[in-house]
């Protein structure tokens, strides 16, 4: 076992509406992943239900699993290891 510090970014994709400017509010967003932030920040990931394995691209899709059905428009969960190593989900 060892530790990271890891970035996680949420891409979100659609159509623009021009009404209002923007795609969606990242209030909203912020809404979706607080509950993940939460559930994941200073814990032993190999603990959490799901991650006993805890790879980049296991918490890439963990992640995915549990937000995309309050955000309809997710299109990528990237997670950055390191500022040179990172991966991509798209679902």
């Amino acid at each position: 076992m060892h530790g990271h510090s890891f970035q996680v970014q949420i891409v979100v994709e659609g159509p623009l509406d021009t009404a209002k400017g923007y795609l969606m509010d990242f209030g909203d967003i912020k809404a979706a992943t607080t509950p993940i932030e939460q559930a994941l920040d200073h814990r032993c990931l190999n603990d959490i239900a799901g991650l006993e394995n805890p790879t980049s691209e296991m918490v890439a899709k963990w992640i995915w699993d549990r937000i995309k059905p309050s955000l309809p428009l997710l299109a990528e969960v990237i997670v950055c290891e390191t500022c040179t190593s990172s991966c991509t989900f798209r679902g």
